[in-house]
C-alpha cells in the first residue's frame, strides 16, 4: 500500500468523523441541547462514584440511626402518640424538597397522618448557597412561636421564598400571626441558633443533602415516591 493510498483512507476518515459531528450538532440544536443540567435527567441519572468532597471524618450516610439523638422541641405535626415518626431535615428553598412536599406529602398526611399512625417532624438544614434558606426557616420557627409553624411552612412551600424577608412577613400577615411580634423575632435573628442547632444534628445524624428523611430511624434519601415512604412505614409499624 503506497503513501498516497494511506493519506487518501486518513483524508476519507477525517471527513467521514467531520459529518458525524455535524449531524450530532444539528440534533443538538433541533432537541434543546443534549440534556446537561436537566432537573429530571439529572434526578433520575445513574451517579458517577467520585471521590469524596467531605473530611475523611465527616459522618457517612447512616442505613438506621437512633431516634433520640435527632429529636428536638420542634413543632410536630400529627398525633404525639403515633407510632411511626418521620423526621424530614430539609431547606425551603430546595427544588427536591419541594417535590417532597409538592408530590408526596398529602399522600402521607391523608393516609398516615390523618389517621393517627404517623406524627412529623420538620427540622432545618438550609444549604448555604440558598440565599433565602436561613431566613424561612427562622421564619417558620418564629410562626412556631405563635402556634402556626406548620402554616408558615405550608405557605412557604407553596408560595416560594422570592422576596425573602418581605415576603415572608407578608405571609405572617396572611395566616393571622401576631405582624409586630413576629416581625422582631424575624428582624432579630431569635431563631438563629435554633436553626443551627437542626443543621448541627443533622450532620452528626449523617445528613449530607435535602431533603433527608428518618421513619423510625431508617433513613431514605431525597425526593422519594410515595411507594418508598409507604413501604418504610408499613414495615415500622409492622
Amino acid at each position: 500500500m503506497t503513501k498516497e493510498t494511506i493519506e487518501i483512507k486518513k483524508s476519507t476518515l477525517t471527513s467521514g468523523a467531520i459529518t458525524i459531528l455535524v449531524i450530532l450538532l444539528a440534533i443538538s440544536m433541533f432537541t434543546g441541547g443534549f440534556g446537561i443540567g436537566d432537573e429530571n435527567i439529572a434526578a433520575n441519572a445513574v451517579a458517577v462514584p467520585t471521590a469524596p468532597a467531605a473530611a475523611p471524618n465527616a459522618p457517612t450516610a447512616p442505613v438506621k440511626v437512633d431516634m433520640k439523638t435527632i429529636l428536638d422541641d420542634d413543632a410536630v405535626e400529627g398525633d404525639e402518640n403515633a407510632p411511626v415518626t418521620i423526621v424530614e431535615f430539609s431547606d425551603y428553598e430546595c427544588p427536591f424538597c419541594a417535590r417532597f412536599y409538592d408530590q408526596t406529602l398529602g399522600q402521607i398526611r391523608e393516609n398516615y397522618v390523618d389517621t393517627g399512625k404517623v406524627k412529623i417532624i420538620f427540622r432545618d438544614y438550609p444549604l448555604g448557597f440558598h440565599q433565602n434558606a436561613q431566613k424561612a426557616a427562622e421564619a417558620a420557627e418564629c410562626a412556631g412561636e405563635q402556634d402556626k409553624y406548620y402554616d408558615m411552612h405550608n405557605q412557604i412551600f407553596e408560595n416560594g421564598v422570592e422576596g425573602g424577608v418581605d415576603t415572608f412577613k407578608q405571609y405572617a400577615k396572611d395566616i393571622g400571626l401576631d405582624s409586630g411580634k413576629f416581625d422582631t423575632c424575624l428582624d432579630s435573628g431569635a431563631m438563629a441558633a435554633e436553626v443551627a442547632k437542626d443543621l448541627a444534628d443533622g450532620q452528626a445524624a449523617g445528613v449530607q443533602g435535602t431533603p433527608a428523611f428518618f421513619v423510625n430511624g431508617e433513613f431514605i434519601s431525597g425526593a422519594q415516591p410515595y411507594t418508598v415512604f409507604e413501604t418504610a412505614i408499613n414495615n415500622a409499624l409492622a
